[in-house]
């Protein structure tokens, strides 16, 4: 008759078991951790399985310091920009937004950021625009916050024609949110009226150009615009999240998008356009119309009542 093992026998057993599997499974899994730092450099070439290796030719290389805009030559468009802290609101030259800075493709365009106030340091990032990389006004990786005192210069060349914006990209969760931001367009269409409609939340108010509720599009109130009239509207959405615009009294066009012509737009009725955060919307507008960008503000050119919201968006 087999004696029982004794209850140490049976531990030790179980014990070694155990290790047996879990030992293997911890070295495979030590062994799949990426390390705390990685040398790019030293990986060598790609495992093709077999194949044969190759590896990218490399060209020559190119200081990240040169890439700045042109530093002689007068500028075409010029202009100071002081950014101070007021209360909870940020501003640029005393308002929010700040101003529209307008020019047209190829010009030389030279901006001259002074901080007077914001503790945290301020920055310039012209969202959508293409500059280069010195210019581009990300604090701690093109160039560091311009602290209170301390002024810096942007310049660059306009590239493309179309809507875009600027806006600090130091603690911008906080100063954008709080004003400091401002619309930039480079070039002017045909258009009778070509007006630029900023949203922007303040304190929980949807606003257009720092305006709440309805105001005209042009700025003055009157009568419908003239037959044949049309406006072109730059809407940009200065907000952190999506926004939709819907526009009552007339069919319209989307004619550009984030900066892009679109091609062969066509008419537009009972939708509404969804404008992403940070995007712009160009619309054509062909006589009297009221464009709503929710919260109760909305632009209107000529006398058009209020309208709900589509329940369709565009491209559904």
């Amino acid at each position: 008759m087999r004696r029982p093992l004794r209850r140490s026998t049976r531990v030790v057993i179980a014990v070694v078991a155990t290790l047996a599997v879990l030992g293997p499974l911890g070295y495979l899994w030590q062994d799949s951790l990426v390390p705390g730092t990685y040398d790019m450099a030293s990986m060598g070439t790609m495992d093709f399985g077999g194949g044969p290796a190759a590896a990218h030719a490399h060209g020559d290389e190119f200081s990240v310091a040169a890439l700045t805009g042109p530093s002689t030559g007068k500028p075409d468009v010029s202009l100071t920009l002081t950014a101070r802290k007021e209360g909870k609101r940020y501003t640029l030259n005393g308002a929010t937004p700040g101003p529209q800075i307008h020019a047209r493709r190829g010009q030389l365009l030279q901006v001259t950021l002074v901080n007077e106030s914001v503790p945290d340091g301020v920055t310039l990032h012209w969202h959508g625009v293409d500059v280069p990389n010195a210019e581009d006004g990300v604090a701690g990786v093109t160039q560091d916050a311009v602290r209170v005192g301390e002024r810096h210069v942007y310049r660059f060349t306009t590239p493309d024609e179309g809507t875009y914006w600027y806006h600090s990209h130091q603690v911008s969760h906080s100063q954008v949110r709080g004003g400091l931001f401002g619309a930039l367009v480079v070039g002017a269409s045909a258009a009778e009226v070509d007006e630029v409609v900023a949203v922007h939340t303040y304190d929980g108010k949807r606003t257009i150009n720092g305006a709440p509720g309805v105001s005209s599009l042009t700025g003055i109130a009157g009568p419908s615009p003239s037959p044949g009239a049309v406006a072109r509207v730059r809407v940009i959405n200065t907000d952190a999240g999506p926004i939709r615009l819907w526009v009552s009294g007339a069919p319209y066009r989307v004619v550009a998008v984030d900066g892009h012509a679109v091609y062969r737009p066509s008419d537009i009725s009972d939708k509404s356009v969804l404008v992403t955060a940070g995007g712009r919307v160009d619309l054509s507008l062909p006589g009297a119309a009221r464009v709503d960008v929710g919260g109760g503000a909305a632009a209107v050119w000529g006398s058009v009542p209020s309208a709900p919201q589509p329940r369709a968006d565009l491209d559904e």
